[in-house]
């Protein structure tokens, strides 16, 4: 597949009614930076959102996510999108890891603190 010179791939989180997909969607680099998913999504000649390396999961089971190379997704049925890096998941058993690591680890420097 060619690269496309014009544009920047940003790492997206899209919801939908049912789903939760993450991916990669490329964006005009001639956009001003904080404006780049919002000018995209109000294009009003825009039916589809392309998505790379999409990953789907499903909102309401556990079941595995399905992965696409390439998805597309129509503009009716996003609720929202924005940037992974501000995303929050949902609690899986290695954020909990995390978040109990972390509480023990303050607990710790609140004890060696000097009074």
């Amino acid at each position: 597949m060619a690269k496309n010179i014009d544009t920047v791939p940003i790492e997206v989180c899209i919801l939908t009614v049912d789903h939760d997909i993450k991916g990669i969607v490329h964006v005009s680099k001639y956009t001003n930076t904080n404006r780049e998913l919002t000018d995209l999504l109000n294009d009003k000649e825009r039916r589809f959102l392309a998505v790379t390396n999409a990953e789907i999961y499903p909102r309401n089971n556990n079941q595995s996510p399905r992965k696409y190379n390439f998805l597309e997704i129509h503009m009716d049925y996003v609720l929202m999108v924005h940037p992974a890096a501000q995303t929050v998941f949902k609690d899986s058993g290695k954020s909990q890891e995390d978040i109990t690591r972390f509480r023990e680890l303050r607990m710790k420097l609140n004890q060696t603190r000097p009074f």
